[in-house]
C-alpha cells in the first residue's frame, strides 16, 4: 500500500506504478508549495507568443523602414530643390513681369505643399501603427517569458487544457489578421495619400488665407513684392520687383518731383510704402511716433504715439544723437505697420492709424544704439537683436506673428555689435534669415529659426546689410573685404562656400546693389565703384566727391545715388561707367530710397519727396 507522498514522488520523477496518473496543477491543492510543471499546451502556447512577438518586431521594423524610405524619398523629390525651378526663378528675375513664369512657379509651390502634408499624414498613420505594433510586441514577450520561464506558478483552472488548444490559433490568427490590415493601410497612405491643399495653384491663397474676401492676417507673396514694404524693398536688395523706369530726373527740381510734404520729427529710417501709404518714424527721448502719408499727394493721413508698452523704462536710455532712437526702418505687410524704436519698443499699427499690439524687447546694450531694422516675410516679422559682447541676455533673433505680436521663435546668436539689417531670401530650396554681426555671416531657417550655415568672416563695425543676388550672398565686412558667398551650405561653409573677395574701396556705411550680373558700392566719401558679380573683379570707379549715406538703388539698368548735400544722381548700371542725370534738392539725404509703382520716395530731413520715376 502506497502513500500520498509516494505517489507525489512518482509524479514528480514521471514514473510510478503501472497505471498511475501523472500529476497535473489541476490536483494541487489550493495554497500548495509544490512547482507544478510547465504542460505541453503551456509550452506551446509559450513559443507560439514568442513567434508573435517576433512578427511584431518586424512589423515595427517595416513601418520604420517604409517611413524612412519615404522620408529621403520626398527630400531628394522636394521640387524646391529642382534644377527646374531653380531656373524659373532666375528667369523671373530677368523678366519679373512675365506671370506665366509666376503661374508656373506657384504650381511648384503647391506640388511641394501637398507633398508635404502627404507626407505628414504618413508620419501621423506610421506613428500609429508603430505604436501599435509595439504595444503587441511587448505583450507578447512578456506573456511568453512568463509561460517559458520556470517560476513557481499558483494553482491554474481545471479548464486549461481544454481552453488553451483553441485560443492559440486563433491569437495567431488575431495578430497575422491585424498586421496584415496595418501593413496594407500604410501602404495605401503611402500611394493614395491625399493633399489638405487645393488641386489648382489659384485657389491656394484661400486655403492660406489669403484669399480676396478672407480673413488675411498675411498677404501672398505677389501681393508682398508689388510693394515696397521694408528697408531696401521686398527682396532687402534695393530693387523693385516689376515695372519699367526712368529716373532721369532732369535738371530743375521741379521737373521730375511730384509733391514734397514735412517731416514732423527725425529719424534716419528710410520710406515704406503699401498700396497708396507711405510710413516713417520719428522722435527723440521724450516721444517717438509713427506718421502715415497719402502716396498720391503726400498728405499726412495720421500720426500716432507709441506709448503705454508694457515693460518699457520710465527713464529712456541715452542714445547717441548721430544715430538716434529712430534709426531702423519700419515694416508694412499690408495689415499693420510695425515699428521699433532704440529703446526696445515694437510694436504695431493698423493702415488707419489704430494701436493693434506693442511690447517691449529689452533696453539693448549697443554702443550706436539700436539701428537694425526689422525684416518681413509674409505672417512673419522679424528682429535682429545685437548687444555688447557680454551683455546680459546676449544677441538674439526672434520671429513674432504680425497679426497679434505673439513670439513665434527666439535663437541665442553667439554673435555681438551689429548695425546690420537681417535679410529674408529663398535659396537651395530654404528661406533663410541672413544676418551680419562679429564674427560671423550667419542663416537661419525661417520656419524655426535653427542655424543653417554660419561663416566667421566679419571684422570692424558692421553697418552695411547684406544683399542676395545671383545665387550669392553679397556682404561687406568693413574689416575684411567685399565678399560672396553661395547659400546652399550648412556649418561652418567659410571655406566650402566663400566664392570671391575683394578688398578694394569698402564703405564702412551703405549696403552694396547688385543686379544680377554686377555688384555696386559706394563709399561715405561718393567713390562708386563696380564689381563683376561672378567673380568680384572690379570692372570700374568713379569719384563724386561728395558724402553719401544712403544706399544705392537700381531700377532696370539705372542706379539711382543720393548724397547728404541734395544730389540726386542717376548712373548707367553697366560694365562701362556712365552717368545720365543729376538734379539738386533742396534737403539733406541721410535715408535710403524706395521704388514702387513708379515712383520714387526719399525722406530727407526736412521734407518727404516723391519723384516720378515712370519713363
Amino acid at each position: 500500500m502506497t502513500s500520498p507522498g509516494d505517489n507525489l514522488d512518482a509524479a514528480a520523477l514521471g514514473g510510478g506504478k503501472q497505471g498511475a496518473t501523472p500529476l497535473s496543477s489541476a490536483h494541487v491543492p489550493t495554497g500548495s508549495a509544490v512547482a507544478p510543471l510547465r504542460s505541453g499546451t503551456e509550452v506551446q502556447s509559450g513559443v507560439s507568443l514568442s513567434r508573435t512577438a517576433w512578427i511584431a518586431a518586424g512589423f515595427c521594423l517595416v513601418v520604420v523602414m517604409v517611413m524612412l524610405y519615404q522620408h529621403f524619398r520626398a527630400a531628394e523629390r522636394d521640387p524646391w530643390k529642382s534644377p527646374q525651378l531653380l531656373a524659373l526663378k532666375e528667369q523671373l528675375r530677368e523678366s519679373p513681369a512675365d506671370e506665366s513664369l509666376r503661374s508656373e512657379i506657384r504650381r511648384l509651390d503647391l506640388e511641394f505643399r501637398q507633398r508635404y502634408f502627404r507626407r505628414l499624414a504618413l508620419n501621423v498613420t506610421g506613428g500609429w501603427l508603430l505604436v501599435g505594433g509595439v504595444i503587441v510586441f511587448l505583450m507578447a514577450s512578456r506573456s511568453s517569458r512568463r509561460l517559458l520561464e520556470k517560476p513557481p506558478l499558483p494553482p491554474r483552472r481545471g479548464d486549461t487544457h481544454a481552453s488553451a488548444p483553441a485560443t492559440v490559433p486563433r491569437a495567431r490568427w488575431s495578430v497575422a489578421g491585424v498586421s496584415a490590415v496595418l501593413v496594407a493601410g500604410l501602404f495605401v497612405v503611402v500611394l493614395t495619400g491625399s493633399s489638405l491643399l487645393p488641386e489648382r495653384p489659384e485657389d491656394l491663397d484661400k486655403v492660406l488665407g489669403r484669399g480676396e474676401g478672407a480673413a488675411s492676417d498675411a498677404p501672398s507673396l505677389a501681393e508682398f513684392q508689388s510693394n515696397w514694404p521694408q528697408f531696401r524693398g521686398p527682396d532687402g536688395a534695393g530693387m523693385p520687383a516689376r515695372g519699367e523706369w526712368n529716373l532721369r530726373f532732369g535738371q530743375s527740381p521741379e521737373a521730375g518731383v511730384l509733391w514734397k510734404s514735412p517731416v514732423p520729427a527725425h529719424g534716419f529710417n528710410s520710406p515704406v510704402v503699401w498700396g497708396n501709404r507711405v510710413f516713417l518714424s520719428g522722435g527723440n527721448a521724450e516721444k517717438r511716433e509713427v506718421f502715415c502719408f497719402d502716396a498720391n499727394d503726400g498728405q499726412l493721413l495720421w500720426r500716432r504715439a507709441v506709448e503705454n508698452v508694457p515693460g518699457s523704462p520710465a527713464r529712456q536710455p541715452e542714445i547717441p544723437e548721430f544715430a538716434g532712437v529712430a534709426a531702423p526702418t519700419m515694416a508694412c505687410d499690408g495689415r499693420r505697420a510695425f515699428v521699433i524704436f532704440a529703446n526696445g519698443d515694437l510694436a504695431a499699427f493698423t493702415l488707419e492709424g489704430a494701436p493693434a499690439w506693442s511690447k517691449h524687447l529689452g533696453v539693448p546694450k549697443n554702443a550706436y544704439g539700436h539701428s537694425a531694422s526689422l525684416a518681413l516675410w509674409p505672417g512673419r516679422l522679424i528682429v535682429q537683436w545685437e548687444q555688447e559682447d557680454g551683455a546680459p541676455g546676449g544677441s538674439k533673433l526672434m520671429a513674432f506673428d504680425g497679426a497679434n505680436g505673439r513670439l513665434l521663435w527666439e535663437r541665442a546668436k553667439p554673435t555681438h555689435d551689429s548695425w546690420a539689417s537681417p535679410i529674408v531670401i529663398e535659396a537651395a530650396g530654404r528661406t533663410q534669415i541672413i544676418t551680419l554681426a562679429l564674427p560671423f555671416m550667419m542663416s537661419h531657417s525661417l520656419a524655426d529659426g535653427n542655424e543653417l550655415w554660419r561663416a566667421e568672416l566679419m571684422e570692424g563695425e558692421v553697418t552695411p546689410t547684406p544683399t542676395f543676388s545671383g545665387g550669392l550672398v553679397i556682404a561687406v565686412s568693413p574689416g575684411f573685404g567685399l565678399i560672396a558667398l553661395r547659400a546652399d551650405g550648412s556649418g561652418d561653409v567659410k571655406e566650402s562656400h566663400l566664392v570671391w573677395e575683394n578688398h578694394e574701396n569698402l564703405p564702412d556705411v551703405t549696403s552694396p546693389a547688385a543686379n544680377g550680373e554686377l555688384v555696386f558700392t559706394v563709399t561715405s566719401a561718393g567713390l562708386l565703384t563696380c564689381f563683376d558679380l561672378k567673380d568680384g573683379k572690379k570692372l570700374w570707379e568713379h569719384d563724386f566727391e561728395m558724402e553719401v549715406q544712403a544706399s544705392p538703388a537700381i531700377a532696370g539698368h539705372q542706379l539711382l545715388l543720393l548724397s547728404t548735400q541734395g544730389d540726386a544722381v542717376t548712373v548707367e548700371a553697366s560694365r562701362s561707367f556712365a552717368e545720365l542725370s543729376r538734379v539738386k534738392l533742396e534737403d539733406r539725404f541721410d535715408a535710403s530710397p524706395a521704388l514702387v509703382n513708379g515712383r520714387v520716395y526719399l525722406r530727407g530731413t526736412t521734407n518727404l519727396w516723391c519723384l516720378n520715376g515712370k519713363p
